[in-house]
């Protein structure tokens, strides 16, 4: 797999919740957990599981960064 996008982070599958039409899946990258929204139909396309090796892949334009 070759992508351009440069923050692709390796992990474990924690976790899927599927709800109506949209899934969450939890993904653990070394003691971190990074979530994404997918929809139900890419989370059977792409077979996913808990306990399965999997990248959370970050488009860095839409990542936000706030303090108080």
């Amino acid at each position: 797999m070759k992508l351009s996008a440069r923050n692709q982070l390796k992990g474990t599958i924690v976790d899927v919740v599927k709800g109506a039409t949209t899934s969450h899946v939890r993904i653990d990258i070394g003691g971190a957990t990074v979530m994404a929204s997918i929809t139900n139909e890419a989370v059977a396309d792409l077979g996913l599981a808990k306990g399965q090796k999997a990248y959370a892949i970050i488009k860095a334009s839409d990542v936000m960064v706030a303090v108080d």
